[in-house]
């Protein structure tokens, strides 16, 4: 007697945070369950590069090959084409280790001999041996613009070049109204084999957003009969990873998770709060959200598997 169809799970994904999640989440459940699709705002190019980081931080993670001290790049990477640039005097504010420069240089060339950013993302997902699926959101250009007190700042640039000095005003996401979701990611909230979907502990404005507001992304998961969990990024009054909290503030927004809880009014079924948050929960007013608590806060890997456990027993979605 063939087995029972194996039931499909989805992540949406940012880069460090999300990519704990991911991996959490890939180790725990059977082959071919997983499909992780990521942010693809951040992209840009540099130096000629076409550079993805956090479908690179993602993939890395998944493959077991990233700096864990770091949280992104590769394990054991050396910077030696970073120094020769620079004595050539060009630019260093993004660092690109030697290895890592493999990817960039492998990826740019695939894409311009007409592959697709999901091609080239499948081809090296193979090729590093990720088992999970990942997706980018789009293969179609978005950007995401930070707005600020010396106007616009592409998301690097605010990030890494000016690291998340300026104060943030808003943001922009350029090409989104025109850009189609990724087809597969389409096809499979409408799949019903799907049996959970999960935001994961990644910026809500800078990281999810830019997935939720592709055309037709929303309507799709409202359709879709799958729960869709989200996991706060924020636990007390600090972002666990990024400048999530420091943006918040700066929004006039109060640092809680009770404000990402708002953020996802109306779309998501179930909001998970770290355990040390649980005195929130009563001050949380979103009549059609539910509230669970969990650990979150994602230190190793078997805090990383535990969390995937409690969502997924809680979704009753079995694991491997």
């Amino acid at each position: 007697m063939p087995g029972a169809p194996v039931k499909k799970v989805l992540a949406l994904s940012g880069g460090v945070g999300g990519a704990k999640l991911a991996l959490g989440l890939d180790r725990v459940l059977p082959e071919g369950a997983l499909t992780v699709v990521a942010n693809t705002a951040d992209d840009f190019e540099h130096l000629g590069l076409y550079i993805a980081p956090d479908l690179d931080t993602v993939m890395y993670t998944l493959a077991g090959i990233n700096d864990q001290e770091r949280g992104w790049g590769l394990a054991g990477e050396s910077w030696q084409c970073l120094d020769a640039l620079g004595k050539l005097g060009a630019e260093q504010w993004f660092q690109l280790g030697d290895r890592d420069l493999a990817t960039h240089i492998h990826r740019t060339a695939k894409l311009r001999a007409g592959a697709s950013l999901s091609d080239a993302t499948g081809q090296l997902c193979s090729a590093l041996g990720v088992k999970a699926r990942l997706l980018p959101m789009s293969d179609d250009p978005v950007r995401t613009l930070v707005r600020c007190g010396e106007g616009e700042l592409p998301f690097q640039h605010y990030f890494v070049r000016e690291q998340c000095r300026p104060e943030v005003r808003g943001f922009r996401f350029e090409g989104q109204a025109e850009a189609s979701p990724q087809a597969d990611f389409m096809a499979l909230l409408a799949d019903p084999a799907l049996a959970l979907i999960v935001i994961c502990p990644s910026n809500p404005f800078v990281s999810v957003d830019p997935i939720l507001g592709l055309p037709g992304v929303r309507e799709a998961l409202h359709s879709c009969p799958a729960p869709l969990y989200a996991v706060s990024p924020i636990v007390g009054d600090r972002a666990l990873k990024g400048p999530a909290a420091k943006m918040m503030a700066e929004l006039g927004l109060p640092v809680s998770a009770a404000s990402v809880a708002a953020h996802y009014r109306g779309l998501v079924s179930t909001f998970v709060l770290d355990e040390s948050d649980a005195t929130l929960a009563g001050s949380i007013e979103e009549p059609a959200m539910r509230l669970i608590t969990a650990p979150t806060v994602m230190k190793t890997l078997a805090d990383r598997e535990q969390l995937a456990r409690v969502l997924l027993a809680d979704a009753g979605v079995a694991t491997a």
